[in-house]
């Protein structure tokens, strides 16, 4: 891998970490600049994951209080319903071959775009302004298989599940849903790390950009408006869908 390769990745991760933190789709920038430099598939995947883990420590270091200040329970349950989906995920993905899981990726994405979009009738229709913990932590840990298998999209996954079953406000959604998807990152990169082709100089360039990005994600997304960037986020993961469908 060549110096200019290596400064494209940290470059991207750093556009990777900012975007991730923000819309949760991370992945639209970071898997493709991985394939770019010449990395396989699986190679990319797996990197990805573990360069992505940097998005997570990032934009916690920079908000930890202010979640901490919310509520603990749900925290925790969260915290929990993370790790263990992160941990099936990751062991699919090493065990099995990904392409009947890849199939419908690009539904499950589109799905959670559709579910972000139309959020405000989904709150009143299925939520009736209350809180639905236990499905809210059964789909959490669909979502964190997933995650922990190929990843791209997951993001905007959370948030949309956040949005519609939890009474949380946009900008602590994007926090927690940043440390969820850490959390399951985290532990699908480390059996990623044992038995997995993760591409170090790659993964170690990426993160570099990710952390950095993912740190300006907090600040940044406290400044935004929560409606438009609603269907902001809404319609890039209907981009990132058929993008997934067509690649």
């Amino acid at each position: 891998m060549s110096p200019a390769d290596v400064v494209f990745l940290i470059l991207a991760g750093f556009g990777a970490g900012l975007i991730g933190y923000i819309t949760g789709l991370a992945s639209v920038v970071s898997y493709p600049a991985l394939l770019a430099v010449g990395l396989s598939p699986i190679a990319a995947n797996v990197t990805n994951t573990v360069s992505l883990v940097a998005v997570g420590i990032g934009s916690t270091s920079q908000s930890g209080r202010v979640l901490l200040d919310g509520d603990r329970r749900r925290l925790i349950g969260g915290a929990i319903a993370s790790l263990v989906g992160g941990t099936i995920g990751a062991v699919t993905l090493l065990l099995t071959p990904p392409d009947a899981f890849e199939a419908i990726v690009p539904y499950l994405v589109a799905l959670a775009a559709v579910a972000l979009l139309v959020q405000p009738v989904l709150r009143r229709w299925a939520t009736r302004h209350e809180d639905r913990p236990a499905v809210w932590l059964m789909a959490l840990v669909v979502i964190s298989i997933y995650g922990g298998y190929f990843g791209a999209g997951a993001g905007i996954m959370v948030l949309a599940l956040m949005l519609v079953l939890t009474s949380e406000p946009l900008w602590r959604a994007a926090l927690s849903k940043s440390l969820f998807l850490g959390i399951a990152n985290t532990v699908a990169a480390i059996g990623f790390m044992i038995f997995g082709p993760v591409h170090w100089t790659a993964a170690l360039a990426m993160a570099v950009g990710c952390l950095a990005g993912g740190w300006c994600g907090p600040p940044v997304v406290k400044r935004l408006p929560a409606e438009p960037l609603r269907i902001v986020v809404g319609l890039g993961g209907l981009g990132l869908a058929v993008w997934l469908a067509v690649g």
